[in-house]
């Protein structure tokens, strides 16, 4: 990926867990006796009366039955307690994020790292909901709508301090794109029609074929970001609704070769054996209430179902404020209802998000090695009458539940919602002198 657009990294009982301090940066610390779903292999890989050690913001050691526990370690008696990985949301639009404007209905070079809003509350209020990774998009009303954000929801004051950094120095993100009814307008510069949403979308592609296979004299940032979408660099977030649509998608994907990961495919589950045989993931989102586009007037609880059965590898996401980042449990919750497996539902918020934006190497399973990125419930994942208690993000502790400021994000309610308050988000250094008080 490009060296135009790096960004180097900025320099960086329950009552008692609570109690301690809230980072493991310093000091290991074992939480102890809990179960612990650390989504390794196919499964849940569930763990009974099980310890995870996390220190200098990764896990160390996850396990049961003979566990070392260092000497100088903080320990936590989690007993009654369930641990498992972050929410990795796979689309999301928390931080008032923007992207294209008007002037043209394919603008690759645009960034929605240059248009989040890092102060805004609703970063605070995804970490009460156990999101510890979005994929932050631009809007869908354009054939391409700029490059995504992969946040990791650390605590931070820019959005640096919020960013996953490749090897190179580059930051990680997508690119959204999107056909149906949303870019169609009556703007000369937009389609007008879905046939001429697909040609405008392969003419484009030939052009970037023709720049990225050519002496590049003077530079195009635009067509840097196509370029690496046909080197396979930069992955495709497509958001696309009707059955039909969704075809259009895996024909330009065949055309090009490019990587694509389809965004909301409420149809999905009428091609779930053509979406399957062409590898192509989908990232679903579950709606069990009327109303919405005519576009999406045939959605069903059952989708997620539909394409696990059928092979294809599913996320859930919240499309942040369709579903608040904090209904993520019930979004898994309908999954199953629609006849998603238990385990699908869950994995499908964790692990399965973090392979589809490869970032499996980092989050969305707790294994030695990873970032300390959990969350600790007290009870059933997926039971209504469970509670999060707890979201640490790389060892430190930014959201829980026996605070005031956060239980009100997790339950609204006057004040839930004001941006650049306290609420938002306190340093590491405030919370530990506020567990010395």
């Amino acid at each position: 990926m490009g060296n135009w657009k790096t960004l180097a990294l900025a320099a960086t009982g329950l009552s008692a867990l609570a109690a301690m301090p809230t980072a493991a940066q310093e000091t290991p610390i074992a939480f102890e006796n809990a179960t612990i779903h650390t989504m390794r292999g196919d499964g849940l890989g569930t763990l009974e009366n099980a310890t995870l050690i996390v220190h200098e913001g990764r896990i160390t050691t996850v396990g049961n039955g003979g566990v070392f526990i260092p000497e100088n370690a903080e320990r936590r008696d989690a007993t009654g307690m369930v641990i498992m990985p972050g929410i990795v949301d796979t689309h999301s639009h928390i931080g008032q994020v923007s992207g294209a404007d008007s002037s043209a209905a394919i603008q690759p070079d645009v960034r929605a790292l240059d248009a989040i809003n890092v102060g805004d509350n609703s970063i605070a209020r995804a970490r009460a909901g156990g999101v510890t990774v979005a994929n932050i998009m631009p809007g869908s009303g354009h054939l391409m709508g700029g490059q995504t954000f992969y946040m990791k929801l650390r605590d931070g004051d820019t959005i640096e301090d919020y960013a996953f950094i490749d090897d190179d120095g580059d930051v990680l993100g997508g690119m959204k794109m999107a056909n149906g009814t949303n870019p169609i307008r009556e703007n000369p510069a937009f389609p007008s029609t879905r046939a001429r949403s697909a040609a405008m979308v392969r003419s484009h592609f030939v052009e970037a074929q023709e720049y990225c296979s050519g002496e590049r004299e003077t530079v195009n940032l635009g067509m840097e970001a196509m370029c690496e979408i046909l080197d396979g660099e930069r992955l495709v977030h497509f958001h696309t609704h009707r059955a039909d649509d969704i075809m259009t998608a895996l024909r330009l994907r065949e055309e090009f070769g490019f990587e694509m990961l389809i965004q909301h495919g409420v149809e999905s589950y009428l091609v779930a054996d053509e979406l399957a045989a062409a590898g192509v993931s989908v990232s679903a989102i579950l709606i069990d209430s009327p109303g919405g586009k005519l576009e999406t007037a045939e959605a069903t609880i059952e989708t997620a179902a539909i394409l696990e059965r059928a092979g294809v590898h599913t996320s859930l996401h919240s499309d942040d404020g369709i579903i608040d980042s904090r209904l993520m449990f019930r979004q898994a919750g309908i999954a199953v209802r629609g006849g998603m497996s238990y385990e699908g539902a869950l994995r499908s918020m964790t692990i399965v998000g973090a392979e589809q934006l490869g970032l499996e190497d980092r989050v969305g399973s707790l294994e030695a090695g990873k970032d300390a990125d959990f969350l600790i419930l007290d009870g059933d994942p997926l039971s209504i009458y469970t509670d999060l208690q707890q979201t640490w993000v790389e060892g430190e502790l930014l959201f829980d539940r026996n605070r005031d400021e956060d239980l009100l994000l997790a339950t609204g309610g006057e004040g839930a919602g004001n941006e650049r308050a306290a609420l938002h988000h306190l340093s590491s250094e405030a919370h530990a002198m506020e567990a010395d008080q």
